[in-house]
């Protein structure tokens, strides 16, 4: 049976955070506006104590969005609570994630506090932040490198505190899958009244398993995970957003759970932020690079011609990107350049299509990437070209080789 799961977007936060990807209060209105479009549950939308800019941000989106829960980001420290607090008041509904570290390591080199500060911290903040809404989300900062006894300790004063949410992150990106799923499956079961609260996963990718880890940390009963748009953020960044869902859709046989996303608004997402930042993703990233619906290898090609099934497990339009595309280049084969000839309107005997491949073939040598200019341009001078008496008329159908995997 399929679980339902709740996405918290923190592209605003999180993601903004990160050099290079800041954004103006416009531009967050503006990739708000997306994510309302794209079915998040809950949109982080800044950290107010931060700047006036950053509370102006989470006021706007406050009023600007309504089906979203519209979060807020606080430090267990009065002022940043309260700040969160009036940032938030004219949103529909609002809520106050408040955070503070838990291990060791940042107690003592970090906030030199003990964890009974720590402890008293916590609990302080969650009961200040429900005094604002019924809606309050605790993170223990650096929390799978924490004590686990002092750790589940703070989880259970502060869900008695009022804490409706408990993110449990993996703010380094130090942990591996199996270390995540036992993590949060011994968590929950050690905490007497963990059932009074949803469990979130919010994994970094520093070692490139964010969303392995999620994924994880879902297994072992995280109904909550958080996420963002091209998986931006500190750092490595954060665990992407359209590949967990994605992988919800295509292995729904392994990950079975639901969401609220619109798959056919990803693409829109990605290239709006991309459009917003000015920083784009890498040519193969998945679900929404350049590259994710493109096949170069003649093999490849081939089989897409016959069924598309062959080479992709999901389809472009499912992500609301564009139409599949065969790439010609040295690794290409004839069924491809065949096929791109005829959209182009022209057909080949056998004889121009041997010689146009063996062209495009040498020209991809240099050129990488086969226009469709470059592609008619040899084509026409290949059947303006006298041609022997013996070109057949036939079209081939013999695929050209490639590297298959």
């Amino acid at each position: 049976m399929s679980q339902r799961l709740v996405i918290f977007d923190t592209t605003l936060r999180d993601g903004e955070q990160a050099p290079g990807f800041s954004m103006r209060v416009e531009e967050k209105l503006r990739m708000a506006h997306q994510l309302d479009a794209l079915g998040v549950d809950i949109i982080e939308a800044g950290f107010p104590i931060a700047s006036e800019a950053d509370a102006e941000a989470v006021r706007r989106v406050s009023l600007a969005v309504e089906r979203p829960v519209v979060a807020a980001l606080a430090r267990c420290a009065p002022g940043d609570v309260a700040r969160a607090g009036e940032s938030i008041a004219p949103a529909k509904r609002g809520r106050i994630h408040t955070f503070i570290a838990t291990s060791d390591l940042h107690l003592t080199n970090k906030l030199r506090m003990t964890r009974e500060t720590c402890l008293a911290a916590a609990v302080a903040a969650v009961k200040q932040a429900r005094t604002y809404t019924p809606d309050v989300e605790f993170s223990a900062e650096d929390a799978t490198r924490s004590d686990r006894d002092f750790l589940c300790r703070v989880i259970e004063d502060v869900i008695d505190a009022g804490a409706t949410t408990i993110n449990l992150p993996d703010t380094v990106g130090y942990s591996t899958p199996d270390e995540i799923g036992e993590f949060f499956s011994t968590i929950i079961g050690r905490v007497p009244n963990a059932d009074k609260a949803i469990f979130s996963a919010h994994c970094h990718d520093d070692l490139g398993l964010a969303v392995a880890n999620t994924l994880a940390a879902i297994a072992a009963g995280a109904r909550q995970v958080e996420c963002t748009i091209n998986g931006i953020g500190e750092r490595a960044g954060n665990a992407s957003l359209e590949e967990i869902v994605m992988v919800s859709k295509v292995r729904a046989d392994r990950v079975p759970i639901d969401t609220s996303i619109n798959t056919q608004q990803l693409f829109a997402a990605s290239q709006l932020l991309s459009e917003l930042t000015g920083e784009y993703v890498q040519a193969n990233k998945a679900v929404v690079g350049r590259n994710a619906f493109a096949h170069e290898a003649g093999i490849h090609q081939d089989g897409m011609l016959k069924d598309r099934r062959t080479y992709e497990i999901m389809r472009p339009e499912d992500v609301g990107a564009p139409q599949t595309a065969l790439v010609l280049g040295k690794h290409s084969g004839r069924h491809a350049v065949q096929k791109r000839c005829e959209q182009l309107g022209m057909t080949l005997n056998r004889h121009q299509l041997d010689e146009v491949y063996r062209r495009m073939i040498a020209l991809a040598d240099d050129k990488k990437i086969i226009g469709e200019e470059d592609l008619k341009e040899i084509a026409c001078a290949v059947c303006d070209a006298p041609q022997s008496s013996h070109a057949r008329d036939t079209v081939v159908h013999e695929a050209g080789y490639g590297f298959g995997v």
